[in-house]
């Protein structure tokens, strides 16, 4: 057992004004307890995370040369070795797919807002990761508004923010580990997540760890029909660090050398938002310069080999 609580989204969106309130209170504690918690009761139908993943391994499965027809910067497929965790030389051991918004600006600064790319085959990928990228960001959506009280702002205040947002959700594959992999390579290195949250569909396979405050790293597991939500550079920029980014990490297996799926959503505000320091969390101090989110995702993909 992790401690990384488990809450139940019905009680926010059913429960009545206490049970919102006890809601809100849980997300708080776990956000800033462990940086992590585990969604349980979500608005994601099971049968859609079954289908998705089914697609994602089909599509995998396909040989490289088919697979990088879609290579297409932040859009579409990204080779297995391309990307490394911030101040690593060595790439982590993984292949991914990304998808955004259908609807996208192509004046937005740094291409962040890149048109979508989608493959020929599975026949149903494109429906099934649209649905799904929707379903997330609501649930996305939901949470921030459930979080935003604890931070004394209206419940509505990141709604404007993350609608129309960069948000990204990523289909990942960790391929059996291979026999000349370099030195220290692993599954994803240790790091920390760029955006406000995320949230990660609960992974086909054991891996994912936190790094806790004692400097111990604990596994974070659940049942698969569950998410997994931890937060990240940005809205700990926002908190001055009431909410801290946790570092996190996917190691080698353990057990059988298989594959291993993931699919985390990334929630992103507008490029324009800036991540000035909540007056209320300035303290004794704002401990992070002012910076637009656009100008720090452009900053952190060059940093993590996604962009030159």
């Amino acid at each position: 057992m992790t401690g990384v609580p488990t809450l139940s989204l019905t009680q926010f969106t059913r429960g009545d004004a206490a049970g919102r309130a006890a809601f809100s209170d849980a997300l708080f504690a776990g956000l800033t307890r462990y940086g992590f918690f585990i969604l349980a009761d979500h608005n994601v139908p099971t049968d859609l995370l079954d289908e998705a993943y089914d697609l994602a391994a089909q599509f995998f499965a396909q040989d490289e040369a088919e697979k990088r027809r879609f290579a297409a910067g932040l859009r579409g497929y990204t080779p297995f070795g391309t990307e490394h965790a911030k101040g690593r030389t060595v790439a982590d051991l993984k292949e991914f797919w990304q998808l955004g918004r259908e609807s996208y600006d192509p004046d937005a600064p740094d291409g962040d807002f890149a048109p979508n790319v989608w493959p020929d085959r599975p026949a149903r990928f494109a429906p099934v990761f649209k649905q799904l990228f929707t379903a997330l960001d609501e649930t996305g959506r939901i949470l921030l508004q459930a979080l935003a009280p604890k931070l004394g702002l209206p419940a509505d205040y990141f709604d404007p923010l993350v609608k129309g947002g960069t948000s990204i959700l990523r289909v990942l594959h960790y391929p059996p580990v291979p026999d000349d992999a370099p030195p220290g390579a692993v599954r994803s290195a240790a790091h920390e997540d760029i955006n406000f949250i995320t949230i990660l569909v609960a992974a086909k396979g054991a891996g994912l760890e936190l790094l806790d405050r004692d400097g111990t790293w604990l596994p974070v597991e659940t049942e698969q029909k569950n998410l997994i939500v931890d937060s990240g550079d940005m809205l700990a920029r926002l908190t001055n660090g009431v909410i801290p980014a946790t570092t996190h990490r996917v190691v080698n297996p353990a057990g059988p050398n298989v594959s291993r799926y993931s699919m985390p959503f990334f929630m992103h505000p507008t490029s324009a938002t800036p991540l000035d320091v909540l007056p209320q969390c300035v303290g004794d101090g704002a401990k992070f310069p002012p910076i637009t989110a656009g100008a720090f995702l452009a900053e952190r993909l060059r940093e993590i080999g996604l962009k030159t």
